[in-house]
């Protein structure tokens, strides 16, 4: 049995891709504020929040399961693709994990419609780690969190 492995979700988003993609892009750090229950603080490291860039580190402190948990990425952004990268580099998935990767995109459907697609790339530590359900259910709360907020 394999150790590695792929996880996809994905959701249609009421609003436009761009603005949706924007949250991650410009304005990470309201993300706590917009999913309370789900992320209770993101902090950067060594850049300003105004500047955060491609290669950026950033620590996501999050509720996962009841428990508390968190994790510190190098982000990538993919801005012609919509799409942004987590790269991890520490925290609690390294429980279970040997390397994780986890990706946000949004595909713009019309003005006013996107689909967002989830993705968590792992390698299991061994065959009793679990696969990563609960981080791509965790994804899908923020991701649809996120949508509530911008069609306020």
């Amino acid at each position: 049995m394999s150790l590695s492995g792929k996880l996809v979700s994905e959701l249609v988003i009421n609003g436009p891709a761009e603005r949706f993609y924007k949250v991650f892009r410009e304005k990470c750090f309201l993300v706590p504020k917009i999913c309370p229950n789900a992320i209770q603080e993101v902090d950067i490291h060594d850049a300003e929040w105004d500047n955060h860039d491609h290669g950026s580190i950033k620590t996501w402190y999050y509720t996962v399961d009841g428990k508390a948990e968190v994790f510190k990425e190098k982000v990538e952004f993919y801005d012609q693709k919509l799409t942004m990268v987590l790269v991890g580099m520490e925290g609690d998935v390294f429980n279970y994990y040997k390397s994780y990767k986890s990706t946000f995109q949004v595909v713009p459907k019309d003005d006013n419609h996107c689909q967002a697609v989830m993705t968590i790339e792992y390698e299991k530590i061994d065959d009793a780690s679990p696969y990563p359900y609960k981080y791509i259910h965790l994804m899908n709360t923020v991701t649809k969190d996120i949508e509530s907020h911008l069609i306020k």
